[in-house]
């Protein structure tokens, strides 16, 4: 979605404004320890874009809960918000944390082949003998 700076304020107020409203006006269990990471807004304020981080084994129930409630979710940010217009919303999932968490976990177990020596080509250089042998 094309941002501008004024676009990019307004999108950090309304993180704000709908992080508050499912922390405190909503009250399904469903989207309990759930995080809004970021929000897009367009520039024509007519369209937000919220991305929701949860457990990797929570997404379809999330997202489930999202649907079920995104009529109210969207009654209440149009009062919290004041502007001319409601946006609609659209609630996507947030899979940059799982991610991460996956390269982490594929950087801390580094294959043994990656200690070996390598030449400039990316071959395998033979430790030199000390016994004469050739």
């Amino acid at each position: 979605m094309k941002q501008n700076q004024n676009s990019r304020r307004v999108g950090e107020q309304a993180r704000v404004k709908l992080a508050n409203i499912l922390l405190f006006e909503i009250s399904d269990p469903a989207l309990s320890l759930v995080t809004i990471t970021g929000v897009e807004v367009s520039v024509d304020k007519s369209y937000l874009r919220a991305y929701v981080s949860c457990d990797a084994d929570r997404y379809e129930e999330v997202e489930a809960a999202l649907g079920r409630a995104k009529g109210r979710i969207r009654s209440l940010l149009g009062r919290a918000l004041g502007w001319r217009v409601t946006p609609e919303l659209d609630f996507r999932i947030d899979t940059t944390t799982d991610d991460a968490e996956r390269i982490a976990r594929a950087l801390e177990d580094v294959p043994p082949t990656l200690d070996v020596e390598k030449d400039e080509f990316g071959y395998p250089v033979e430790p030199e003998r000390t016994d004469g042998a050739e």
